[in-house]
């Protein structure tokens, strides 16, 4: 087996340069990076804070002044025959949203480009959460009935905005289908590898990886997850709505609890952060090219802001109108990385693993036993240690399958833009668990396919370079549909607000009152 293993990673050894090359275009050329400071900007930065702060401009920076008016929309006690609440739709883009990236996604930006890369981190998800409203509100202007839901995101956006060309519509539904496959083994081996840490803590032992403990969580985690994703996505949020809350209340209150403890070296954190992402030095040298990448990057792998991979949960909302669901989009954000990935940010700072004496040997480590050894600098020697490394690997355990739901689910929903047979819908969910068990028998195996999961980082870059563009042709909408949302006059919305004739949905919905 250990040689199929390997000679997979082998075929795949190409994708590391590849996802490299695209995130960093065109800094490693040198023409370009001789440029002082605009040299340090790769295009993928450029488009995504560049279109952040655009969007932001152009809605009058709706990320602060509607903040409120989501919050109302997520509280509001409402029955839906059709689709699912805002608020469950919210914990469903959550579920995608707060995944294992919070944690070794944080850490390992820190330890690539230093605690300044934190900052740039807030700067790309505060801009970011206006891109995420755009694309969540495109999401629901042409989102489509299909029997008691409705399915659309960034497939069904993308055809209707690009000609309603019914290829391009496929072509979409593709690639978010393979970029949800080349994420699954991941998230399949974050999963059962978290159930046996936790096993190990308990049992104050450390399992075999190949031990029939690790076959057993495997056959149940896939079991569970087939009973899950084929009852389709009011199944799937019926799991989110009480797993999201659980998660994100355990991670969060854990961590609080660590930092009010360490409290003495809270200052250090803001010191360290500011510092690294300001020191002159870093605006004109490689430094800061490191510090801005790694922060825009593993924001984005948070966040989603701009890849409009969760566009699918925004559409499948009943909401009132399609700006409302944009501002809760924008509130995902907010809470994935300003609140979650700071926590995570927090730990890893204040421990200074990535600073100290032990900075050789926390550099080998990999990224979550690089987070687990920073609680540990905060818990020296003291049963303290033990619970919160437990409810954070129960945390980073629940990020990572409701992950996997997330995936396979809205690669069932995307799919629906290729053809609603079920055949096909089917088909679609199985070959996402069986991508799932791959990365399950990787962790029994005790093999970690670097060059594989390389492809999540590539699948990010280039979901984004089709996504951005066809956001920018949906602007107008967009904007038109906010100057209507603002205006509270009580008119319906409806195609000729926008000024098109296709959203069907609104304008038989405006029909029925």
């Amino acid at each position: 087996m250990e040689t199929v293993f390997s000679a997979i990673n082998s075929i795949f050894a190409f994708i590391t340069p590849v996802s490299d090359f695209l995130w960093d275009f065109p800094t490693n050329m040198d023409w370009y990076s001789n440029i002082p400071i605009l040299g340090n900007f790769s295009l993928a930065i450029i488009l995504l804070v560049g279109s952040g702060i655009f969007f932001s401009c152009k809605l009058g920076f709706t990320q602060v002044t509607q903040f409120k008016s989501g919050l109302q929309t997520l509280t509001e006690k409402r029955t839906v025959t059709t689709g699912i609440s805002p608020l469950a739709a919210f914990f469903l883009s959550t579920a995608m949203r707060v995944g294992p990236g919070n944690i070794i996604g944080v850490t390992g930006a820190i330890a690539a480009g230093g605690p300044g890369a934190l900052f740039w981190m807030w700067l790309s998800a505060f801009f970011g959460m206006a891109t995420a409203y755009m694309e969540a509100t495109l999401a629901q202007i042409f989102k489509e009935k299909k029997d008691d839901e409705f399915v659309g995101g960034f497939p069904f956006y993308g055809r209707k905005l690009l000609g309603n060309k019914v290829w391009i519509g496929i072509a979409l539904s593709i690639l978010y289908i393979l970029y949800a496959y080349c994420c699954l083994p991941a998230q399949g081996f974050n999963v059962v590898s978290s159930i046996g840490t936790m096993a190990g803590i308990v049992t104050g032992t450390t399992l075999a990886s190949d031990s029939m403990f690790y076959y057993v969580v495997g056959i149940i985690i896939i079991i569970i997850t087939a009973v899950i994703v084929f009852g389709g996505i009011r199944k799937v949020t019926k799991i989110t709505d009480r797993m999201v809350p659980i998660m994100a209340v355990v991670y969060i209150a854990t961590v609080v609890v660590l930092i009010v403890v360490n409290f003495n070296r809270i200052p250090y954190f803001f010191t360290a952060v500011f510092g690294g992402a300001f020191k002159p030095e870093a605006f004109f040298g490689g430094v800061f090219g490191t510090v801005l990448a790694q922060g825009v990057k593993r924001g984005l792998m948070s966040n989603e802001a701009g890849q409009g991979t969760i566009t699918m949960s925004a559409a499948s909302s009943d909401a009132k109108h399609p700006c409302d669901q944009g501002n809760i989009a924008s509130i995902g954000v907010f809470l994935d990385t300003i609140v979650i990935c700071t926590l995570t940010g927090f730990v890893v700072i204040m421990a200074q693993c990535w600073n100290g004496a032990e900075a050789a040997a926390w550099s080998e480590m990999d990224r979550l036993p690089k987070f687990t050894a920073s609680i540990a600098e905060l818990t020296p020697g003291t049963a303290f240690n033990g619970i919160v490394t437990f409810l954070v690997t129960l945390c980073f355990c629940l990020f990572a399958f409701t992950c996997l739901l997330g995936m396979i689910s809205f690669s069932e929903i995307a799919a629906n833009r290729i053809s609603k047979s079920k055949t096909l819908l089917n088909s679609v969910r199985i070959v996402g668990l069986g991508i799932a068990l791959f990365g399950i028998v990787c962790n029994i195996a005790g093999l970690d396919l670097g060059n594989l999961w390389a492809f999540s980082d590539l699948g990010n870059i280039i979901i984004v370079y089709f996504n951005i563009p066809i956001v920018y042709v949906g602007a107008k909408y967009v904007f038109r549909a906010t100057r209507h949302y603002k205006k509270h006059d009580g008119t319906p919305f409806t195609s000729a607000v926008i000024g098109r004739d296709d959203c069907t949905y609104w304008d038989d919905k405006a029909k029925e009152k």
